[in-house]
């Protein structure tokens, strides 16, 4: 460009000229790139105004000098980290950096009331995109309008009148789970009571989400349980390792091929489904079928009468969306909740033999169906299922992004923050909860939760987010619950301190519980 041939003398002229439109192609993204580091320098400076853990932080790498290799131990040093926060420097939030990146961890209720109650911090947290490529964007990853759309159309699905419909599939299903437990115990072999349990979550959700069973209590071996409990593991290591999560170099992997093709089952299976139901329901249009030969209402059945505001259907797509997430969220949650609850009960037998007291009182012997009012008689049990999910939340954290500045207290967080609300810490912060460590289900008596702080307990996420299904949950695992406590005295053989939390998206055990059943 500056140098002629013909001529070696430099062409003045030319030079200013080029230079002048290489600096006019570089100024004006170089002023909007200027505009953004300056942003987030200032961001950078306000959050570095905010408390931090007891663990120095480093350029670039932040704590991550710190994490354990073991990805199952990430949740132990964090845990300890907040349990500093709350207990020696009496903070209501810390940040943790991820490497550049900084977190928000939120443990006191006034700093989860802030995020959870504003109807402006309703976008999910960056760990959330991995479960996109099998749940799509529905009610659990999206965000903004389309949330709110899902939100209106799926809230009927939760009528009181449905639910008791629901009710009939969690007695029968429960039935079989104790035919299978009674088999176990007869025979002397070693129960696995939460293993038990889950599948018949698996079941219960199979029915009433999509009106078809999968009979995962009898073939755990089936193609869709299998792929459902591989999709979960693998997306559960893609969050754990940063290693695996540029999507481009992960689908060339062994472990991202096999990502794709057990999401291929799963969708091929929802997807069958939901034709084969429209189909059902466009045959009873026609007048080919009559009503009385579709089965009982399911959740699927709700989605394919839905209509928006301006009254247009959800595509099959969009259904599936919604199924798939039902699926994900409708049994591995309730299932370790349960699972939990039957730990603390075998661990606490004064509180289980209250509990059995209740149980004859209710009644009175019978194994017979367990109905809507015998659930509502259950009050201790409830309250030790609400006491158990303060312990062990199945959710331990809930992931959002600041979408405009917030305050907590003195402390402002900056528009676009990560923010982890650690349900886990917040359920055990001594401020909060006293003799935070102790079992105790009478905390929730009326007269106990006079006065707590509505943000203190929230197994179930809180404000305009909360869990849709939360009362579905809590009528499942009564059922199931009752159905063993009807039969059996719980043992539980593992101490408290010897057990190994592992925290993904579900709080479980890192290994299966040892409980035992004994028939009383």
């Amino acid at each position: 460009i500056f140098y002629n041939f013909q001529n070696p003398i430099p062409d003045y002229f030319t030079m200013a000229v080029t230079l002048l439109i290489i600096l006019a192609a570089f100024a004006v993204p170089f002023a909007l790139y200027w505009r953004k580091i300056l942003k987030e320098i200032s961001n950078r400076h306000r959050i570095n105004k905010l408390p931090s853990v007891n663990s120095p932080a480093y350029p670039l790498v932040g704590h991550s000098y710190m994490f354990p290799r073991n990805p199952d131990e990430m949740y132990d040093l964090i845990t300890s980290w907040l349990k500093w926060v709350m207990r020696e420097a009496k903070q209501k939030l810390a940040v943790v950096w991820l490497g550049p990146v900084p977190l928000v961890a939120i443990v006191h209720p006034d700093a989860a009331e802030v995020v959870l109650r504003s109807s402006k911090h309703m976008e999910k947290s960056f760990v959330y995109r991995f479960l996109h490529p099998w749940l799509g964007t529905g009610l659990l990853t999206s965000g903004g309008e389309k949330w709110k759309q899902r939100r209106r159309l799926i809230t009927p699905s939760f009528h009181f009148n449905i639910l008791l419909d629901f009710l009939e599939v969690m007695n029968e299903q429960s039935t079989k789970m104790l035919r299978n437990l009674d088999a176990a115990v007869q025979s002397g072999s070693k129960v696995n009571v939460g293993r038990a349990i889950t599948m018949c979550a698996l079941d219960i959700i199979c029915e009433t989400a999509m009106g078809r069973t999968v009979n995962a209590q009898s073939d755990q071996e089936s193609e869709y349980v299998k792929a459902l409990y591989r999709i979960s593991d693998i997306i559960q290591q893609r969050q754990k390792s940063p290693a695996l999560w540029w999507d481009l170099a992960f689908s060339k992997m062994a472990m991202g091929r096999e990502h794709d093709a057990t999401i291929d089952v799963l969708h091929r299976f929802t997807m069958n489904v939901i034709s084969d139901r429209a189909q059902s329901k466009t045959e009873i249009k026609l007048n080919t079928m009559h009503p009385q030969d579709m089965k009982r209402m399911a959740f699927l059945d709700v989605l394919l009468r839905a209509e928006s505001e301006d009254g247009r259907s959800l595509s099959l797509s969009d259904i599936q969306e919604e199924v798939d997430t039902f699926m994900f969220e409708g049994h591995d949650t309730t299932a370790a909740a349960m699972t939990w609850t039957i730990y603390l009960i075998g661990r606490h037998p004064a509180i289980q033999a209250r509990i059995h007291e209740e149980l004859d009182d209710v009644f009175g012997g019978d194994m017979g169906t367990i109905t809507n009012s015998h659930l509502q008689k259950l009050s201790l049990l409830e309250r030790t299922i609400k006491e158990s999910l303060r312990m062990f939340p199945s959710v331990p954290f809930i992931g959002r992004v600041t979408t405009e500045e917030c305050s907590v207290g003195s402390h402002s967080i900056p528009a676009g923050t990560q923010v982890a609300i650690f349900i886990d810490s917040l359920h055990h912060n001594p401020s909060v909860w006293p003799d935070v460590d102790r079992f105790d289900p009478d905390r929730f008596l009326p007269e106990n939760c006079v006065g707590r702080h509505p943000y203190s307990f929230i197994p179930f996420s809180a404000g305009p987010r909360n869990c849709i299904g939360q009362k579905f949950a809590l009528m499942e695992e009564k059922v199931l619950l009752t159905q063993i406590l009807r039969k059996y005295s719980i043992h539980s053989h593992d101490e408290e301190e010897d057990l190994r939390k592992q925290a993904d998206l579900i709080l479980r055990s890192s290994t299966p519980l040892n409980i035992s059943l004994t028939p009383r």
